[in-house]
C-alpha cells in the first residue's frame, strides 16, 4: 500500500535531456500535459501527491526514481550514474527528509540510479548497468542486508535499467521483457510475459489497486487484465523519447 508519491514538473530544459532513443525531440508543451495525467492518476490510486517545480539546471530530473530508494522503514539517497543528473540528488534529500529520519547515502564511487532496483516483498533486486556500477549496487546490497532485507544483484544485457524490463504487481507476478523472461533469478514468480514489439510496456506500475500502464500495447494491457488488475493506460509518448517510463516519473512509498 502506498499512501505517498513524489513528482517533479518537466522544466523547460526537458527537452535538452539525455536520451539513447532516437524518437525525435520531446514537445515539451505535451510532456506537461502528459505529466499532469499521471498525477491525476495517482490522485485516483489514492496517494497524496508531493509535486516539485521544475529546475531548468537539470532537464533530466523530472525522473525522480533515480534519485533514491525508498522503503516502509528507510531511505537510501543513490548517487545517479549521469554525471549530469548528480546535483538532483541534493534537491531531493531535504524533500525525502520530511518523510524520513533513518537515511542512508551511495558514496562515489559507487553509483546508483533508482531505476535499477526493484523490490519485492523482502527481496531486492540491484541491476548492474551504464548508470549503477558494481561499488554502488554492494553498497546498497550492504544498506539492505543491515536492515533484514535481501540484496540480490542482476548484470543486464540489454536494458537501459532494472525496472526497463520488469515490474513488480504483487502477489507473487511479475510482468517481464526480454532478457527477463527466462532469467534465472526470476524464475520463482508467476510471469505475465511482454511480446517483444510490446518490450516498453514492461515498464508499469502498480499502485494500490491499480496498474498503470503505457497506453498503446493492448496484447500487454489485456494479460494484465486476465490476471485480475485493473488498468490506467497514460500516454508517455513524451518521455519515451528521453528513455523515461512510468516508474521512472515518481517515488512510491
Amino acid at each position: 500500500m502506498f499512501n505517498n508519491t513524489i513528482v517533479k514538473i518537466p522544466s523547460e530544459s526537458y527537452i535538452n535531456g539525455l536520451t539513447t532513443s532516437d524518437l525525435g525531440s520531446p514537445i515539451f508543451e505535451k510532456a506537461l500535459e502528459q505529466h499532469q495525467a499521471y498525477i491525476e492518476a495517482l490522485n485516483k490510486c489514492g496517494t497524496e501527491v508531493t509535486i516539485l517545480p521544475g529546475n531548468k539546471e537539470f532537464p533530466d530530473s523530472t525522473f525522480v526514481e533515480d534519485t533514491a530508494v525508498l522503503t516502509p522503514k528507510f531511505a537510501v539517497i543513490s548517487n545517479p550514474g549521469a554525471l549530469s543528473r548528480n546535483g538532483e540528488i541534493h534537491e531531493m534529500e531535504p524533500v525525502i527528509k520530511t518523510f524520513y529520519e533513518n537515511i542512508y547515502y551511495i558514496k562515489s564511487p559507487g553509483t546508483l540510479d533508482g531505476g535499477d532496483v526493484l523490490q519485492i516483498e523482502d527481496h531486492f533486486y540491484i541491476g548492474i548497468s551504464a548508470r549503477t556500477n558494481h561499488d554502488g549496487a554492494m553498497q546498497l546490497k550492504l544498506i539492505l542486508e543491515l536492515e533484514g532485507y535481501k540484496g540480490i544483484i542482476v548484470e543486464l544485457d540489454k536494458f537501459f535499467h532494472l525496472k526497463t524490463g520488469i515490474t513488480y504487481l504483487g502477489n507473487q507476478t511479475i510482468v517481464v521483457a526480454g532478457e527477463f523472461i527466462d532469467h534465472p533469478d526470476f524464475n520463482r514468480y508467476q510471469k505475465i510475459v511482454v511480446p517483444s514489439e510490446e518490450e516498453y510496456a514492461a515498464n508499469c506500475i502498480r499502485v494500490n489497486d491499480y496498474v498503470i500502464i503505457p497506453a498503446g500495447y493492448p496484447v500487454t494491457k489485456q494479460k494484465i487484465n486476465e490476471a485480475g488488475y485493473q488498468t490506467i493506460e497514460l500516454d508517455m509518448s513524451e518521455f519515451r523519447k528521453q528513455d523515461g517510463g512510468l516508474s521512472c516519473l515518481s517515488l512510491r512509498f
